[in-house]
């Protein structure tokens, strides 16, 4: 698939959520892995992929950009370590042994949100590669579906359709950034071509932005063609 490689050994070894403390009151934390891919994260949030340069990196970490390098090899190593750290996964709240449904709802909803908070790592994540955390998330998901009826032979079909399903929403979404003025203006347009484009005309496509809705319906869409009469 689109996403490429797998564990590169470098990843660091941390507790969830744990960031590293100032070493005086006033004074800059010590440079470190986790500080780095937290400022990248934080760089990526504002300025996009784009934005990312290890000099300005090392400008925001008060650090020189040759002292990145004792920590990490080079930009795209950053990318990967910052774009995992997004992806972490820390399971749904209690959810009943038996309903796999609902355990795949909340992981695919968490991983679009966890994407929608940082936008660029939607487009970022098909073409990086993959960190623990995005690998944990397909296990968890490969193993859920197992479980559930998915047969060996369809599994990694039904994995990826999932995965594209997710990325393909979290971009249309991120992308999708029209006012509701503008909405209401396509759609009056819309209207005026009602002969050619009946259905969506109808349906007031253009004006429904319950993307949140939307996003769970196609994903039951999905989930009932997967195992059927659960």
């Amino acid at each position: 698939m689109a996403a490429k490689g797998g564990p590169q050994g470098k990843w660091p070894q941390r507790r969830a959520g744990s960031l590293p403390s100032l070493q005086q009151a006033g004074s800059e934390p010590a440079l470190s892995i986790e500080r780095i891919v937290a400022t990248a994260v934080e760089l990526l949030d504002a300025e996009g992929v784009g934005g990312l340069k290890m000099r300005r990196l090392a400008d925001r970490l008060g650090a020189g950009a040759m002292s990145l390098y004792w920590h990490v090899d080079n930009k795209e190593e950053v990318f990967d370590l910052a774009l995992d750290s997004v992806l972490e996964y820390r399971g749904p709240p209690q959810i009943e042994a038996a309903d796999w449904r609902a355990e795949i709802i909340h992981m695919l909803e968490d991983w679009r949100a966890s994407m929608l908070r940082h936008p660029w790592s939607a487009s970022l994540l098909p073409r990086r590669a993959l960190g623990p955390n995005i690998l944990s998330r397909l296990e968890l998901l490969g193993r859920t579906l197992s479980e559930a009826g998915v047969a060996e032979a369809d599994l990694n079909g039904a994995i990826w359709s999932l995965w594209n399903y997710v990325i393909g929403a979290t971009i249309t979404r991120a992308n999708f950034d029209l006012s509701d003025d503008d909405m209401a203006a396509a759609q009056q347009r819309l209207a005026h071509l009602s002969e050619k484009y009946p259905t969506i005309e109808r349906v007031r496509l253009l004006l429904d932005n319950d993307w949140d809705g939307a996003f769970r319906k196609g994903l039951n869409f999905l989930l009932e063609g997967l195992v059927p009469g659960e």
